[in-house]
């Protein structure tokens, strides 16, 4: 291995990343937006009920709702100011009593009770309010449910810590930075075989593993520099640094030999791109997984980015440490050492 080649190498690409006009200005203001992205989401959850009702005679159960802490309810005066009201988006759902209830309940009969929901809102906001309608039913009447239930949860409860959406999306933005890299890397290599420059270079005293070695180093460089630099700013090493950068490093080796296997696979620069996105959809699809607990099942784990956004997201969301997401990293380790040898195997054979 000769350091002089190499820093000329280095030197040589890291120009020719800069000339290439689309990918540097992809990578820089790409990086300003996930940056910005970021700050302008909400930095808090709101898991308050926001709910209307219409309560001509109240309740005594009902009216405890009112003061509840969970709740911000507003009573209206007429039904039909209800339902606008929800309608036009003002709230969550609404809940109209008729005005007979009590005597409906002490003659032991079944009250309808109304209840409106907004077409946007989502449907557990329709069982969640259904449900506290049965129990306040039950609470007020008397009446008790014949069984008792205990919960009890195993390992880390994930659900039961609530999540800003910006600190959700966090690992999915980190994961853009690093893929991008995979594209720039892949077109650097695509230019120079069009160009004829790799093998002209290796009838110098150069070996391949020169070559290969100065183009890791550099996307190494590029995409794990431009990881940690978002992760500093948006606040991901303040639990676990040293867990966040060996799940950052072992990152940017797993998208480099990307980058080298999608280099052998494609013939130019404008197939380096169109394979890339599709293979930028496909690592992504995890770190949306994350965003939205309970939208991806067990499947989503045969994607290798899988195991890097959710090492990022137990890092940074939840503090855990190495010793926590090991098996992660083992298996995004053993995942990076099979795509980077096929890469760089695919590529000697094929190109030098």
């Amino acid at each position: 291995m000769s350091t002089r080649i190499i820093k000329a190498l280095l030197k040589k690409d890291l120009k020719l990343f800069i000339s290439d006009r689309f990918y540097s200005i992809l990578t820089m203001v790409g990086l300003v937006f996930y940056i910005g992205m970021y700050f302008i989401m909400p930095a808090t959850t709101d898991e308050k009920l926001n709910l209307a009702m219409y309560a001509p005679v109240m309740p005594a159960a009902f009216a405890q709702l009112t003061a509840s802490d969970g709740a911000a309810v507003e009573l209206f005066d007429t039904e039909e100011a209800l339902k606008q009201s929800v309608e036009a988006g003002g709230y969550q759902a609404g809940v109209a009593l008729p005005a007979d209830i009590l005597d409906i309940w002490e003659a032991g009969g079944q009250p309808t009770i109304r209840v409106y929901h907004n077409a946007a809102a989502p449907p557990e906001v329709s069982d969640a309010i259904i449900t506290l309608v049965k129990e306040l039913s039950y609470a007020q009447t008397g009446q008790v449910l014949t069984y008792e239930t205990e919960e009890e949860i195993l390992g880390t409860d994930l659900l039961g810590s609530p999540i800003p959406l910006r600190d959700r999306m966090r690992p999915l933005l980190a994961v853009f930075i690093l893929l991008t890299e995979t594209l720039s890397l892949a077109s650097l290599i695509a230019i120079e075989i069009e160009q004829g420059t790799a093998r002209a270079i290796l009838t110098t005293p150069m070996r391949v593993m020169d070559l290969f070695l100065a183009k890791g180093i550099l996307g190494v460089g590029l995409a794990m520099g431009q990881a940690v630099l978002f992760m500093a700013l948006v606040g991901g090493f303040s639990q676990q640094p040293d867990a966040m950068l060996l799940t950052l490093f072992v990152g940017s080796l797993m998208v480099v030999g990307i980058g080298f296997l999608l280099a052998s696979l494609t013939r130019d620069v404008m197939a380096v791109t169109g394979w890339g996105v599709l293979i930028m959809i496909l690592l992504v699809i995890p770190g949306i997984g994350n965003i939205i607990p309970g939208l991806l099942s067990d499947w989503a784990k045969v994607i290798p980015s899988y195991y890097l956004t959710d090492t990022v997201s137990r890092i940074t969301n939840y503090g855990a440490g190495i010793g926590d997401v090991w098996l992660n990293l083992v298996i995004l380790a053993g995942f990076t050492v099979v795509v980077f040898g096929a890469g760089m195997l695919a590529l000697r054979r094929r190109y030098l």
